[in-house]
C-alpha cells in the first residue's frame, strides 16, 4: 500500500491486519515511525521507505503482491493549486512510474497483482446538479482534478495493453479524526475554536454556497476492502453517500456541536477559484457490484471528529 502512513492509509492498514492479510506499507522518507501512527499493530506490517518523486527505480520488495492499493498522492486541492507540477509530479508521474513496476513483473510472469488506484470525485469537474456516474464526462477544473484524471488514464492504459488488474475508486470527500487542517472539516473546527477562545464570533470562511458528498472515512475504507475482492477489471467506481450537503450547512452543523454561536464571514483569500458548484455521487454501480452501503451518519462522524478535538 502507497501511502500508508496517510489519514486514509493508516486505518486501511488496521482493517488489512484484521482480516489477516500481510502488509507492505509504501511510507514517505522521513515520515512518522510505524510504532507512532499503527501503535501495538506495527510488529505485522512490513514497512518500505517510498517516495514517487525520486528519479531512482521504485522498489516494492522482494516478495510477490496479491494487490496494490495506491493511496499516496498531493491529495490537497491547496497544495495542488499552489504547485500545479509538484502535483502532476506525484500523481500523475508518479502513477505511470509506479504501474510501469507492476507491469514489468507481469510480463515477465512473476506476478499479476490487483491494482486499486484511489482516484477523485473532483475529476468530474463542473457539471449538473446531480449525482454523477461513472459514464459522466471527466471535465477537471483544477490542477488536483486534472492531476487525477491523467492517472487514471495512465492505469486504463495499462489495462488495456497489457491487461494489468486496474480498479479505479472515485472516492468523493471523507472525513474523520486526525484529518489534517488543509480539508474543510477540521479547517473549519480550528478556526470556530480559535474565535471561541478569543471571544469572536466571526469565523474566517471561503465560499460556502458549494454542495458536497461527505463520507465518513472508516465507511471509505471499507468499500475499499470490497473493491479489492469484488472490484473488477478496467472499471471505475464511486465511493459516494449520494447526498449532498452545502459547505454552509456543514459550518452551521459544526456550530451547533460546539455550542457556539458564530457567524461566517467569507474573506477572499479563502475563496477558490473555479470552485464546483456541485459536486455528489452516485453510488450505485459500487453498491450492485458489492453491496457496499455508508453505515455512519454526517451527524455521527461530525460528533466524532468534534469529540476527539475535545480530548
Amino acid at each position: 500500500m502507497t501511502g500508508a502512513d496517510g489519514f486514509v492509509g493508516r486505518r486501511l492498514v488496521r482493517a488489512l491486519l484484521a482480516e489477516g492479510h500481510e502488509v507492505l506499507a509504501g511510507c514517505r522518507l522521513g515520515g512518522p515511525e510505524p510504532e507512532q501512527w499503527l501503535g501495538h499493530d506495527a510488529p505485522g506490517v512490513s514497512c518500505l521507505p517510498l517516495e514517487l518523486t525520486a528519479r531512482t527505480p521504485i522498489d516494492l520488495g522482494g516478495k510477490p503482491l496479491d494487490a496494490l492499493v495506491h493511496l499516496a498522492a498531493v491529495s490537497s486541492g491547496a497544495e495542488a493549486r499552489n504547485d500545479p507540477l509538484a502535483a502532476w509530479e506525484v500523481n500523475v508521474v508518479g502513477t505511470a512510474r509506479l504501474l510501469e513496476v507492476l507491469a514489468s513483473r507481469r510480463q515477465t510472469g512473476t506476478e499479476s497483482p490487483r491494482v486499486l488506484l484511489i482516484s477523485s470525485g473532483e475529476v468530474y469537474g463542473a457539471g449538473p446538479a446531480r449525482p454523477r456516474n461513472e459514464t459522466d464526462p471527466v471535465e477537471p477544473v483544477s490542477p488536483y482534478g486534472a492531476s487525477k484524471a491523467a492517472a487514471e488514464v495512465a492505469a486504463l492504459e495499462h489495462w488495456r495493453r497489457i491487461g494489468l488488474d486496474v480498479t479505479i475508486a472515485r472516492a468523493f470527500p471523507h472525513i474523520g479524526p486526525g484529518q489534517s487542517t488543509r480539508f474543510v472539516v477540521p479547517s473549519f473546527l480550528e478556526r470556530l475554536t480559535q474565535a471561541r477562545r478569543e471571544g469572536r464570533r466571526s469565523v474566517p470562511t471561503g465560499n460556502l454556497d458549494p454542495v458536497r458528498d461527505f463520507l465518513d472515512v472508516n465507511d471509505v475504507v471499507a468499500a475499499y476492502l470490497v473493491l479489492l475482492e469484488h472490484g473488477m477489471a478496467g472499471q471505475i467506481y464511486n465511493v459516494a453517500s449520494g447526498r449532498g450537503i452545502s459547505v454552509r450547512e456543514l459550518f452551521d452543523r459544526l456550530t451547533r456541536l460546539l455550542e457556539f454561536d458564530a457567524t461566517p464571514e467569507p474573506v477572499a483569500g479563502l475563496v477558490r477559484s473555479a470552485d464546483i458548484p456541485h459536486l455528489v455521487g452516485d453510488p450505485g454501480k459500487l453498491e450492485r457490484a458489492t453491496g457496499w452501503r455508508p453505515t455512519t451518519t454526517l451527524d455521527e462522524t461530525l460528533w466524532g471528529i468534534v469529540n476527539a478535538e475535545a480530548h
